[in-house]
């Protein structure tokens, strides 16, 4: 095993763990205050930081380097590591606005978008990285 693909996997452990974190606040959904709510939104931005970035490992490990988020997610778009490009550029271009939760539309338009289209594409790449193992 080389260096490239120990450091996938020891990033994979850390988004598994934000991972698991995340699913959990997801399944409880229905019985989340609104603080935990913001938190469930917080367990989102930084479970997606490290899904990009073990992409970005994993693509390195098979010889695709990239620079930028942009640039790995479409790597792995190309090499079928994910199903939706466009959502998870969807996500790149919307964490930022996420952390504009004090608004009330924005807060429960982040929550719905979050349970609707970005988590189910999350837990595809889990899956699919876990089964890489």
């Amino acid at each position: 095993m080389n260096n490239k693909d120990i450091r996938w996997k020891q990033r994979f452990e850390n988004f598994e763990k934000a991972f698991i974190q995340l699913k959990d606040a997801v399944s409880r959904y229905e019985s989340l205050d609104d603080l935990s709510k913001e938190g469930l939104i917080h367990r989102f931005e930084y479970t997606f930081e490290l899904a990009w970035k073990t992409l970005n490992d994993y693509l390195e490990s098979n010889g695709v380097i990239s620079k930028f988020p942009r640039e790995v997610l479409k790597n792995a778009f190309q090499a079928e590591l994910i199903n939706n490009g466009e959502i998870w550029i969807d996500m790149l271009e919307k964490r930022n606005l996420l952390a504009h939760t004090y608004d009330k539309k924005n807060f429960n338009d982040a929550l719905q978008i979050i349970l609707k289209l970005y988590y189910p594409e999350m837990l595809n790449l889990f899956l699919f990285l876990k089964s890489e193992q």
